[in-house]
């Protein structure tokens, strides 16, 4: 499927629902379940997963192209971003034949989805900090430790959880009704339908088959996060073009002085900058989701993706906020409601401060202090 006509289907399945659902589903924290099943029916949600599995073999471009569209009709799902982007990555590119079987079809179709866990309340952005222990004992892993801001855990079918093993790290397939893993919902102030938690592992016992490329190392961990960084800035993008259209819309038609208020440049350039900005974000996401189709590195070109994504989504919704005035506040236009979100986003699923460092380490070859 072309992207123009997968972006295209995927913006009439979303409209159908509506900036409202998106709502309506926060309100009643069903995580927008409804339309998941849609995106899955379109094969929308297998658009990066190989066909022999039930999806398009597309690629992160034409699962960009799909979460573009889903925020861009107001209902930016951060899902995306992980079951069939982090997720379906990692299982797709080092699961065993028993693993890709079992899940890919149902990530594909949006009937599983997995949630994925690796940030921990010590270890913030250090990933080599993590503490959750796993211990092989015989033929069974035995997993102990705490999981923090973790999506979807009431949502998924298994957690892709990152534990210690020794000296490395290991990716592990944990069901989220496997015997002590509980959880916790932590109260974020966002409108979203879709929650977070303290997870915890009290000797939580697996099989050796949850192990995910047990002889790949550490490269089963870092295949997700390119994707899931590029995802994200695909999101961050539809929301700016939401913001945006909303608020041309409202300054071509919004009369004060006999002028609509968009032939005034306080109203205007703001809008325009932001027009600017998203425009090349758009480029840069593009050109990351390539790199990395292409089986390039790519962590610079996703950096820059991620972080000029958040940039532009904000200065878009502030921008159109401001163009509504007071009816930017109000619920029924439907632009307060992703404050919250976009704000998250330069903290999650990592900091624009990380994104930074990162590319002055990599591309400026600068010193680091992390």
């Amino acid at each position: 499927m072309e992207l123009e006509e997968l972006r295209r289907t995927v913006l009439r399945t979303c409209r159908k629902f509506g900036h409202g659902y998106y709502v309506r589903s926060s309100d009643a924290g069903d995580n927008a379940r409804e339309l998941w099943r849609a995106l899955g029916g379109i094969g929308a949600l297998g658009a990066g997963i190989s066909e022999e599995y039930g999806g398009a073999g597309a690629g992160v471009e034409a699962l960009s192209a799909v979460a573009e569209a889903v925020a861009e009709a107001g209902l930016p799902l951060m899902l995306i971003a992980l079951s069939p982007a982090v997720c379906a990555t990692v299982v797709d590119g080092f699961g065993s034949p028993a693993q890709k079987a079992e899940w890919l079809p149902g990530l594909a179709d949006g009937s599983r989805v997995l949630g994925f866990a690796i940030t921990e309340p010590d270890a913030g952005s250090n990933t080599h900090n993590i503490r959750m222990r796993a211990q092989r004992d015989g033929d069974v892993w035995r997993l102990s430790g705490q999981k923090y801001y973790v999506s979807h855990v009431d949502n998924a079918d298994a957690l892709l959880t990152v534990a210690r093993a020794g000296d490395e790290l290991k990716v592990f397939l944990v069901p989220t009704d496997a015997p002590g893993l509980t959880r916790t919902p932590i109260d974020v102030e966002i409108l979203s339908p879709e929650r977070q938690y303290s997870v915890f592992y009290d000797d939580v016992r697996l099989p050796g088959s949850a192990v995910v490329g047990p002889d790949a190392g550490m490269a089963v961990l870092y295949a997700g996060l390119n994707p899931e960084r590029i995802v994200s800035a695909a999101l961050l993008n539809g929301i700016a073009r939401y913001a945006l259209d909303i608020a041309v819309d409202y300054a071509r038609e919004r009369t004060v002085w006999d002028v609509p208020i968009g032939a005034h440049q306080a109203v205007s350039h703001p809008l325009a900058r932001a027009e600017t900005a998203l425009a090349a974000s758009r480029l840069l996401t593009a050109s990351a989701a390539r790199a990395f189709d292409r089986g390039e590195p790519g962590g610079v070109e996703a950096a820059m993706a991620k972080y000029t994504a958040s940039e532009a989504a904000s200065t878009a919704l502030d921008a159109a906020m401001q163009t509504l005035g007071g009816n930017g506040m109000s619920r029924e236009y439907g632009l307060a409601t992703l404050h919250g979100l976009v704000r998250l986003f330069r903290i999650a699923p990592v900091s624009s401060e990380m994104l930074l460092n990162h590319i002055a380490h990599k591309r400026l070859s600068l010193p680091r202090s992390y």
